[in-house]
């Protein structure tokens, strides 16, 4: 089960620290700060329930339990202990990124958009809305149009999880009745070519699986020193 989150995880642009012991994720969860702990309440010989006080006597930090215990009974006394989400298995990757994604933004504050002449602000990338410009440390990006588009809703609303429905209807004005939904697909991909460092392991325009993406503004350091000519 550890190995499989990871893997889903990591390829959803996070960071993960697996342990297998309540010990070794106390002595994790002091010295890495994680945003979020993944909690199974089955720990072989030991019970997470027990694990989940001893974590908030030290921190803060937000919890979701994963549990095949799907009795309401337990889900509240999770919940009541100081859990943040209950995940009972089996659930699917895309239901398990939406919750943690949730759990994130509730527990802390989005990254604050600077707002610069006519545009928007992420460290030190830059869209300039008026002239239709991206810039990263002063250096142009060359986006078509329809990415130039897809970028700012992306960006206008941080960590905010989108469907490729609502960016057909968003960004195309159109819908998936009469417009196929890889058109959205496709515009992300080339997107990504030009401003993610790893295109294949992308960390700035994040793909939320079962549900769509979503724009990460902490990620903008991994921006490539060299970009991808503009497609065209």
């Amino acid at each position: 089960m550890r190995r499989m989150l990871v893997q889903l995880l990591e390829a959803d642009g996070y960071h993960t620290d697996a342990v297998a012991g309540s010990g070794e994720a106390l002595s994790a969860v002091v010295s890495s700060e994680p945003d979020l702990v993944l909690l199974d309440v089955v720990l072989g010989q030991e019970d997470g329930r027990e694990l989940l006080l001893e974590l908030r006597a030290l921190s803060n930090v937000p919890v979701v339990f994963l549990t095949g215990r799907g009795l309401e009974t337990d889900r509240i006394a999770g919940l009541r202990m100081g859990a943040d989400d209950y995940v009972v298995k089996p659930f699917s990757p895309g239901e398990l990124t939406a919750r943690i994604e949730s759990v994130l933004r509730r527990c802390r504050p989005a990254l604050p958009t600077v707002p610069v002449a006519g545009g928007l602000s992420f460290g030190t990338l830059r869209i300039d809305r008026r002239s239709r410009e991206v810039t990263y440390d002063t250096e142009p990006i060359d986006l078509t149009a329809k990415e130039f588009d897809l970028l700012v809703f992306l960006a206008t609303s941080p960590r905010q999880v989108f469907s490729r429905q609502q960016l057909l209807e968003h960004v195309w004005s159109s819908s998936c009745d009469w417009q196929d939904e890889a058109t959205v697909t496709e515009h992300v991909h080339r997107l990504r070519r030009k401003i993610e460092g790893e295109p294949a392991r992308p960390r700035l325009i994040v793909t939320v699986r079962g549900v769509g993406y979503r724009f990460e503004p902490g990620a903008t350091r991994a921006f490539p020193m060299e970009r991808v000519p503009a497609l065209l």
